[in-house]
């Protein structure tokens, strides 16, 4: 017997009865989110450090409050995103109305990482429900106190006729997967992604992938080191490295780089002191596996700061690496660490030249007190972000939408991209049955 089969088939009929239909209805469960975030927060947090290791500031920064805002925003607009969208029309059809009706996809299914467990599961939700979906949510077995309380406690907070936690490995989901969704919502690596989407295709079912790659940073000469390097090490050591949208390596002329090592290590001590291993601020490695798949990569190289690790610990100092070669096994995948490498280049020309011969990437970076390099790099490369001068705080801004291009992803969310993404663009045109001597 399916064990999944009775649960969908009763959020099914929940959706077809139109329980997800009205404002009122998803302003509650929005709501709900709301009340959930507040009242667990010191639970959330121990569950986070639990996991990852992560501080009260890093799970209030990346995950509590992010989630809030993406709730308080869908809150305050909800019914200005459900209202009809009136379109231009044609002299044909001048007396009629048109319009574009925002309609939910039905039964929509959530699958969702271990690196930040809170935000990627309810800010993909919040769009979900703002767009008067019934949900399934498939959280990560990995991460397992956060786990715990997204299946124990978050239902508590929702209509569960509408809204269910699945629990398992891939096993289960591969199970799940088998069912027919009208929408598929994944963040992973680009391994499973694969997975989905052909899980997805059998049904033809609508999908977004958010996935990783390799985000390229390129250093101009034109900069102060002090500030790239704080900039760029606040970025790529945030939890402990596990963050899709991590400045994965650095591309620098060798004079750069010999000014930009000693400008990391102040950085890196100003960060996490001189023992980071102490910090209360660095994370943790998520577990063994992926512990000893970076330990590997430390002998890429030369080891220039860091290099340590504790395996009893899943600790991994805060790691940077020169003369590092293209063909190295640390610049073949996504990191997904707190290793930083750094590969030399002769000129500009040369870093958007191996970075165009890359597959896209999530983010990209570029530094430079000349706003025609930053242009520069901006107009001849692709890639699902781009921030200049800084990392990743495109991602902060509701009004930019997130997602990959290529082997990094495909579709968008965050604030109403996220409205959009789980909504039918229904095209409504209304004539009047009338007026045939025109017509």
């Amino acid at each position: 017997m399916d064990s999944f089969e009775d649960k969908l088939q009763q959020l099914r009929e929940a959706f077809k009865e139109g329980r997800t239909r009205s404002a009122e209805f998803r302003a509650a469960q929005l709501q709900g989110l709301s009340h959930f975030l507040r009242d667990n927060k010191q639970q959330l947090q121990e569950a986070l450090a639990q996991d990852l290791h992560k501080s009260a500031f890093e799970a209030e920064v990346s995950e509590i409050a992010i989630s809030q805002a993406e709730v308080d925003l869908a809150l305050r607009n909800l019914r200005s995103w459900m209202k009809d969208e009136k379109v231009s029309k044609n002299l044909a059809t001048q007396l009629d109305s048109a319009f574009i009706r925002k309609e939910p996809f039905g039964l929509v299914l959530i699958i969702v990482p271990w690196n930040y467990p809170i935000n990627l599961t309810l800010v993909p939700l919040v769009g979900a429900i703002a767009a008067g979906n019934c949900v399934v949510l498939k959280p990560s077995e990995i991460s397992k106190a956060t786990e715990k309380i997204l299946a124990e406690v978050l239902p508590r907070y929702l209509d569960q006729s509408c809204f269910t936690v699945v629990l398992g490995g891939r096993q289960e989901t591969g199970q799940l997967l088998e069912h027919k969704f009208d929408y598929i919502f994944f963040t992973g690596n680009a391994y499973v992604g694969k997975i989905v989407m052909a899980a997805a295709a059998k049904h033809l079912t609508p999908i977004t992938l958010e996935l990783g790659g390799k985000n390229p940073c390129y250093v101009d000469d034109n900069c102060d080191p002090q500030i790239v390097a704080n900039r760029v090490a606040w970025f790529r050591y945030f939890n402990a490295g596990q963050t899709c949208v991590a400045p994965d390596y650095i591309l620098c002329s060798q004079e750069m780089q010999e000014r930009l090592v000693p400008a990391l290590q102040n950085a890196i001590t100003r960060f996490y002191g001189d023992n980071p291993q102490t910090s209360p601020n660095l994370g943790r490695i998520i577990n063994q596996k992926h512990f000893k798949r970076l330990q590997g990569l430390l002998g890429c190289g030369r080891v220039a700061i860091g290099g340590q690790s504790d395996e009893g610990e899943r600790y991994i100092a805060p790691t940077v690496l020169v003369d590092v070669q293209e063909t190295e096994p640390v610049m073949q995948e996504e990191i997904f660490g707190p290793i930083l490498p750094l590969v030399t280049v002769r000129s500009l020309d040369e870093a958007i030249e191996f970075m165009n011969r890359r597959e896209k990437p999530l983010a990209l970076y570029a530094f430079s007190k000349r706003s025609q390099v930053i242009k520069q790099v901006l107009a001849r490369t692709s890639s699902g972000g781009f921030c200049g001068n800084d990392g990743f705080m495109h991602m902060t801004l509701s009004s930019l939408p997130f997602g990959g291009v290529g082997t990094s992803g495909m579709g968008r969310y965050h604030g109403k991209f996220s409205f959009d993404t789980f909504s039918n663009q229904r095209a409504c045109l209304l004539r009047s049955p009338g007026m045939e001597k025109i017509n």
